[in-house]
């Protein structure tokens, strides 16, 4: 008799406790195992390097000692050391190149405005994304670093339902995901996608590390 499949398990670091123990809260309402609290990114890399089985990690951007980047240097310290926990950040302000910065630590990475922990079943789903090696990006940052290509880089190499597609996938949507929002068969979504990879000349890699490189290029980062 096999047995159930066991939760994610999870740690959080935020030096603000409160919202610390609310989205330790919310994620095990979602059924999630936070295994780890923690006030700083310095105790968040202990843990995960104590305990290998930790699937993801949701943690503040700005944290002591100088309340400037920890979290994204503690994301570009693991992806270093080679491990592959999902990582959640979550920033306060709509910033681009921090946004940027975190998508080009690869797959299994997130970036969620704070505003959106109030929204369980985002930010439970993040989690598991990440986990699983998805990507994702709060819609408000992906129209901000749209905007900001549009203003400055010809964007006519994609159609405009293309756009539509690759501005989901920056959301981390999953193809099926996608194909709901847009009101396309999963088929159509995934040969816009096979013309996206195509278009942004994305070489063949794992397929979640692909749909990082198109989103990256598109939102003009060199990769």
């Amino acid at each position: 008799m096999s047995s159930e499949p066991r939760s994610l398990r999870v740690a959080v670091a935020d030096d603000a406790v409160l919202l610390r123990e609310g989205i330790g809260q919310i994620l095990r309402a979602g059924g999630l195992d936070v295994v780890a609290s923690v006030d700083s990114a310095e105790e968040l890399l202990a843990v995960v390097d104590s305990d290998r089985d930790i699937d993801a990690v949701v943690l503040d951007i700005k944290m002591p000692p100088t309340h400037t980047d920890e979290g994204l240097r503690a994301l570009e310290e693991l992806r270093a050391s080679g491990s592959q926990v999902g990582v959640l950040l979550l920033s306060m302000y709509t910033t681009a190149s921090y946004a940027i910065r975190a998508m080009s630590a690869g797959s299994g990475t997130g970036y969620l405005l704070k505003d959106r922990v109030a929204d369980a079943n985002t930010l439970v789903n993040a989690v598991r994304s990440v986990a699983a090696g998805g990507s994702v990006v709060d819609p408000e940052v992906v129209q901000l670093l749209v905007s900001a290509r549009s203003a400055t880089v010809s964007l006519d190499t994609l159609s405009a339902r293309e756009r539509d597609v690759i501005r989901l996938m920056a959301e981390g949507k999953s193809n099926a995901g996608i194909a709901a929002d847009l009101h396309l068969s999963l088929r159509t979504v995934e040969s816009h996608i096979g013309h996206i990879m195509s278009k942004l000349d994305v070489e063949d890699s794992a397929e979640g590390h692909r749909r990082v490189l198109a989103v990256l290029r598109f939102l003009g980062r060199d990769v």
